[in-house]
């Protein structure tokens, strides 16, 4: 048993510097500007699309059960002015955030492993190899850019639509008047808190597309292998997601506490 938990930290670690590597030498085609626009875009679309009713979906009932879950218990308490600003900073700073990212990291990850895994298995890759093309620059460097970029797009529209289910929840079920929430929206919710959380589904797009696309390139064992990758993937990126949440979120929180603090 120990002997197992050993070797699996050993291979978590060594998969953890790959990746780290892969996203540097990424990083150096990027600083050069050696992207491909036409591919990025097509990510971007793909990634937007492919995400959106999932991302809509998963938006709509945070944001209508949060109103659900505590209206009633603020109405008892004389606090309902209080509903829509804690039903925004709990979207805007927490769960926006982390449940795109993981939708994201279920739909799009698990594609991108799948792609790029199937190309391994059939030998695509090393036929790029072959014509002297990178494939960290044709392959991973459009695909977690895109992710990059996208995932804050999409929490944007995730904590809108999450705001508006809340508004209709608390005017429809718990009787709150749309002025009273929206006020209490306005005088709660900062720019900062936004940004912030932003700022954290950057972080998450470049995790999220990075597994995918390290899954992908260590895929072998047909489509076996292709299967197995495209499951691990998944597992990975949320859990570094999680983790890195709480480090970001601590980050935020000192950044916001050394300069905006009154």
């Amino acid at each position: 048993m120990i002997n197992f938990l050993l070797a699996e930290i050993k291979a978590m670690i060594k998969g953890l510097g790959e990746m780290t590597l892969m996203l540097a030498s990424g990083f150096s085609f990027l600083i050069r500007g050696q992207v491909n626009l036409k591919d990025l875009v097509n990510q971007m679309s793909s990634i937007g699309v492919d995400s959106l009713f999932m991302v809509s979906i998963t938006g709509l009932s945070t944001g209508m059960v949060l109103v659900v879950q505590m209206g009633n218990q603020m109405m008892k308490m004389g606090a309902e002015s209080y509903v829509g600003g804690i039903v925004a900073l709990a979207l805007s700073r927490e769960l926006a955030p982390n449940l795109t990212a993981i939708v994201v990291a279920g739909r799009i990850g698990s594609a991108m492993a799948a792609e790029i895994g199937t190309m391994a298995v059939t030998e695509q890759i090393d036929a790029l190899h072959t014509l002297a093309v990178s494939p960290i620059k044709y392959l991973f460097v459009p695909r977690v850019l895109a992710t990059a970029l996208m995932l804050p797009i999409l929490t944007i529209f995730s904590n809108a639509i999450g705001l508006a289910g809340g508004a209709f929840v608390s005017v429809m079920q718990v009787n709150i008047s749309l002025v009273t929430f929206k006020e209490s929206i306005l005088s709660t919710l900062l720019v900062r808190d936004i940004i912030g959380g932003l700022a954290k589904t950057f972080i998450f797009g470049i995790i999220i597309g990075t597994v995918g696309c390290y899954k992908g390139f260590k895929t072998y064992g047909g489509a076996e292998g292709v299967g197995k990758s495209t499951t691990s993937s998944v597992v990975l990126a949320i859990m570094l997601i999680l983790v890195a949440n709480y480090f970001l979120s601590v980050l935020v929180v000192n950044v916001n506490e050394t300069f905006f603090a009154q």
